[in-house]
């Protein structure tokens, strides 16, 4: 049995250590954001562009945030496995995800989905990449409304679609609805592939990222009619914005950003954002962004917010029309 004055001596000791290791934990909890390094999430392939874009800001913003930004590729599923492991992450700052179309898209398309766009909240968009109306060198149509008037002429002209849910996938069903023409879709797995039967004439048109279209039109293997985008392209300024070819309404971009779970503290997201919009603003960013076939398009956190509210109103039907395509193609 332990002696009363050894077991007041035990309490004594303990409540002293207590008291030292106190200020210790409450020294961790107050502890500055951020005091250790911040994962990037990339649901895409490593070394592939969204990857060369996000390096690109992060290597700038972990200068501006003073700690090491790891950027961690982790594709697959159509860029789900890389949105789950976000959504699940602790909601303290330190885990990111590189957010794209894909997030308004996949829960339009997909059933089961293990995350929902409610998981996260945007910090801000960094990047934007055009696409472009492409058709072989030798189409007869030299602008978008020559090949509306082809495919009146013709109904049923195939075109090339590199995948339901992607913003091209998107912009061709936009196209079609809004022109009121019927094309047929052959499908194929990424747009790269798409780019032979197009040169052969195997196909009629299709809409491709820049990072496939702009060596072949370099090359003059194709043509472009217009960038989808909202503005010409500095690499292209001759190319009309596919609303001044006539069609306003099939403006479709591109684009990248960061999310973080929700929950994440308000002060840390705006920090993020602080960062992501010094880092976008940068000559050497900029170079970097245009040498991967993108543009610098920064939206704060509100703004990426209502950016994303407009697109989740205007893709439904589209997004509908493209699920039958992919049914059909089966």
């Amino acid at each position: 049995m332990m002696s009363p004055t050894r077991a007041v001596r035990r309490a004594v000791l303990a409540t002293l250590a207590a008291g030292a290791l106190a200020p210790a934990a409450a020294f961790a909890q107050q502890a500055p954001w951020p005091s250790k390094p911040i994962r990037v999430i990339v649901p895409y392939a490593a070394g592939g562009v969204v990857d060369v874009m996000t390096r690109a800001v992060t290597a700038r913003m972990s200068v501006d945030l003073g700690q090491p930004i790891v950027v961690e590729a982790k594709p697959g599923a159509n860029a789900n496995i890389g949105a789950d492991t976000v959504a699940g992450a602790p909601a303290d700052g330190y885990t990111l995800l590189v957010s794209a179309p894909f997030l308004v898209a996949n829960p339009m398309l997909e059933t089961g989905l293990r995350w929902k766009p409610a998981d996260f909240v945007p910090v801000a968009r960094f990047a934007l990449s055009p696409s472009y109306f492409v058709v072989p060198a030798d189409s007869q149509a030299r602008s978008v409304r020559d090949y509306v008037e082809l495919a009146r002429r013709s109904p049923g002209l195939q075109y090339g679609d590199g995948g339901t849910g992607s913003t091209q996938s998107m912009a061709i069903e936009m196209f079609k609805s809004i022109a009121g023409i019927r094309l047929e879709p052959v499908m194929y797995k990424g747009a790269p592939p798409i780019v032979p039967d197009l040169v052969t004439g195997t196909l009629t048109m299709s809409v491709l990222p820049s990072t496939v279209a702009i060596p072949h039109l370099r090359s003059g293997k194709l043509r472009a009619l217009a960038n989808t985008s909202d503005k010409r392209s500095p690499g292209f300024p001759d190319i009309p914005t596919i609303a001044e070819a006539g069609f306003p309404d099939v403006t479709v971009m591109s684009w990248y950003g960061f999310h973080v779970p929700a929950g994440t503290p308000p002060e840390i997201v705006r920090r993020l954002a602080e960062a992501t919009g010094a880092a976008a603003a940068q000559p050497e960013v900029r170079e970097r962004l245009a040498s991967a076939g993108g543009e610098a398009g920064f939206l704060g956190g509100a703004d990426l917010a209502a950016f994303l509210r407009e697109e989740q109103a205007r893709w439904p039907r589209f997004v509908e029309a493209a699920k039958k395509n992919a049914q059909h193609a089966r």
